[in-house]
């Protein structure tokens, strides 16, 4: 479930025509090397030998935004969409409070990210560090080492995508940022199958301050919907 963890309006400049044909594309060229190496483009990192600066400079400026907060609106693999509001404090922290009467919530507290249904009473766990968000919420995005898969360089967008197969196996994270500004627009989770959630952010507003409880999780009521019998 941790690839559906996450976009989506006219605001960002994309249309929903665009961000479909962006993500078929990227999912293709997320199956594996042999992909990559074929996708018109895209510039694997391990020939390409350094990080183009433009890339660099636009992970920096995304790094030194210690916090922000706008809407959302989510693609799942099979087209379905969800939206809401989403809440993100680096390091290691990110809320998705998703609208509808089902009440369903995405938080990581910096250690770990519960998806949780208050309507259907789950709550599922799991490590931070071994979902591709830890790449999105790290202290420091880091494009140096086998951690990019690619950069491509566009004039209305810039799209890096990151991977670490040690920590989390053939999921990866590909991230996309307005060149000029160096603003997050979307992101695309690509899991293990090579299916993708995408997320389009809009409204956002930076340099924010949230309540103390505001990407809590609850550890106990956790242990005692799971320790429920079917």
């Amino acid at each position: 479930m941790t690839n559906q963890i996450f976009a989506t309006a006219a605001e960002t400049g994309f249309s929903r025509r665009r961000l479909i044909r962006l993500g078929l594309g990227l999912g293709l060229a997320c199956v594996g090397a042999a992909a990559l190496n074929i996708t018109p483009g895209f510039t694997p990192e391990a020939a390409a030998q350094t990080v183009p600066a433009a890339a660099q400079r636009i992970a920096d400026h995304f790094s030194s935004v210690r916090s922000m907060t706008g809407e959302f609106v989510q693609f799942g693999p099979k087209g379905e969409q969800t939206g809401g509001k989403f809440f993100l404090e680096r390091p290691g922290k990110i809320r998705f409070n998703y609208d509808g009467s089902s009440k369903f919530r995405v938080i990581a507290d910096g250690k770990s990210v519960v998806i949780l249904n208050q309507k259907l009473q789950t709550s599922d766990l799991y490590p931070l560090s071994k979902t591709p968000l830890k790449l999105l919420l790290d202290e420091r995005i880091d494009l140096s080492g086998d951690k990019v898969r690619s950069v491509k360089q566009e004039d209305d967008l810039t799209t890096i995508q990151l991977a670490d197969k040690s920590v989390f196996g053939n999921a990866m994270i590909t991230m996309m940022f307005d060149p000029k500004t160096f603003e997050l627009r979307q992101w695309t989770i690509t899991d293990a199958q090579g299916k993708d959630t995408t997320v389009m952010i809009f409204n956002v507003q930076e340099g924010v301050r949230f309540a103390a409880d505001t990407f809590t999780i609850d550890y106990r009521a956790n242990r005692v919907l799971n320790s429920k019998g079917p």
